[in-house]
C-alpha cells in the first residue's frame, strides 16, 4: 500500500509515461537528439561527408543562417515571427548593388554608401512591421506576409527582374574574403552579432523584457514594461541584423539578386524552433538557433551529396518545422 506521501507525489508529479523525454527536451531542445540523427544516417551514406574541406563548407555557409536566426529569435520571444526577411534581403541585395554600381572607382565612399543604404532599408522594414504588430495590433503573420509580398514586388520592379552584374570588385574583396584580425569578414560578423546579442538578452533589461512580454504580454504590461515600445524594438533591431545578412549575400554572391535569401524565412524559423526556441515565445536562446542553422545546412549539404532534388529538400526541411512544431505544442501543452 502507498504511503500518502507516495501518493501525493503520485498525484502532482507531472503526468505522462515520456515525462523524461519531455522534461529532456524542454531544457535542450530537440536538436541533440535530431542531431544524433543525423550524423549516424550521413557517415553511413557518405564516408565522405565528414572530411575537413566538407565541414568548412558547411560552416561557412551556415554563417548567414545564423545571423537571420538570430534575428527570427528575437522576433520569436516576443511571441511572433517575420516572413518577410527572404524579400527584405533580396531588397537590401538590389539597393547595395545599384549604388555601388554608381561608385566604380571610390571603394571607401561605395562601399560606406552601400553599407548605410542597405542596413536603413532593412531597418525600415522591421520598424514598419514592428509599428504594425505593437502600434496597430495587427496579428504579425498578416504584418510580415503582407510585407514580404511588397517587399519582393519592389526589389523586382526596381531590378527590373533581372540581377545587378557587374558590381566593383573591392566590395567581395572586402565583405567576403576580406580579413580583419585573421579572421574572414563573414566569420567575424557572425560572432559580433552572436556575442553582442547574447550580451543584450542576457544583461539587459531589453532581453528580460522580450521574454517577459513573450512568456505573457498582459502580466509584463500590469508588471510596468512598455510592451508596445519593447515589441517596435524587436523587429526593429532583427532588421540590422537581415541589412547585415543581406550585405553578406550580396558580397558572396558578387551580384544584386533580386530573389536573394527567399528560403530563409522558412528555415530561420525551424532552425530556431529545432535550437529550442519556443514558437510560443518566452523560451529559447540565440545558440540553440545557431546550433539549429548548423544543423539545417549540414542536412542540405548531406541531400546534395546524396544527389536529392532541391525540391525534396524543400520538402524534407518543411516537414521538419512542422514536426518540430507539433513537438513544442507536445512539451509545452500542460502550462
Amino acid at each position: 500500500m502507498s504511503t500518502p506521501r507516495e501518493v501525493a507525489t503520485k498525484r502532482f508529479a507531472p503526468a505522462g509515461r515520456f515525462h523524461w523525454v519531455r522534461s529532456t527536451i524542454e531544457q535542450l531542445g530537440l536538436l541533440p537528439v535530431l542531431l544524433v540523427l543525423l550524423l549516424i544516417f550521413f557517415s553511413i551514406a557518405s564516408p565522405n561527408f565528414f572530411t575537413r574541406g566538407n565541414l568548412s563548407t558547411i560552416l561557412t555557409q551556415a554563417l548567414f543562417l545564423i545571423i537571420v536566426s538570430v534575428a527570427q529569435t528575437l522576433v520569436l520571444l516576443t511571441g511572433g515571427f517575420d516572413l518577410s526577411m527572404g524579400s527584405s534581403i533580396a531588397l537590401v541585395s538590389i539597393v547595395a548593388g545599384l549604388q555601388l554600381l554608381d561608385h566604380p572607382d571610390a571603394p571607401a565612399t561605395g562601399l560606406l554608401i552601400a553599407m548605410v543604404a542597405a542596413i536603413a532599408v532593412a531597418t525600415g522594414i522591421g520598424a514598419i512591421n514592428g509599428l504594425f504588430v505593437a502600434i496597430f495590433r495587427v496579428p504579425p503573420f498578416i504584418v510580415t506576409l503582407a510585407m514580404m509580398t511588397a517587399i519582393s514586388g519592389l526589389a523586382l520592379k526596381v531590378s527590373r527582374g533581372v540581377p545587378v552584374f557587374g558590381l566593383p570588385g573591392y566590395f567581395s574583396n572586402t565583405l567576403y574574403t576580406g580579413k580583419v584580425i585573421g579572421l574572414p569578414v563573414p566569420w567575424l560578423v557572425t560572432i559580433l552579432v552572436l556575442v553582442v546579442m547574447y550580451l543584450v538578452l542576457h544583461w539587459t533589461r531589453f532581453g528580460r523584457y522580450w521574454y517577459a512580454i513573450g512568456s505573457n504580454a498582459e502580466a509584463a504590461r500590469l508588471s510596468g514594461i512598455t510592451v508596445r515600445f519593447y515589441l517596435f524594438l524587436a523587429y526593429t533591431i532583427a532588421g540590422v541584423l537581415v541589412g547585415i545578412t543581406g550585405l553578406l549575400l550580396t558580397a558572396r554572391v558578387g551580384s544584386g539578386e533580386p530573389t536573394l535569401g527567399a528560403s530563409f524565412p522558412l528555415e530561420s524559423i525551424a532552425a530556431a524552433v529545432l535550437g529550442g526556441v519556443s514558437i510560443r515565445g518566452g523560451e529559447g536562446n540565440l545558440f540553440g538557433a545557431a546550433i539549429g542553422a548548423i544543423f539545417l545546412v549540414m542536412l542540405r549539404n548531406g541531400m546534395d551529396i546524396m544527389g536529392i532534388s532541391t525540391y525534396t529538400q524543400m520538402i524534407i526541411t518543411g516537414g521538419l518545422l512542422v514536426i518540430a512544431v507539433i513537438i513544442d505544442n507536445w512539451v509545452h501543452r500542460e502550462r
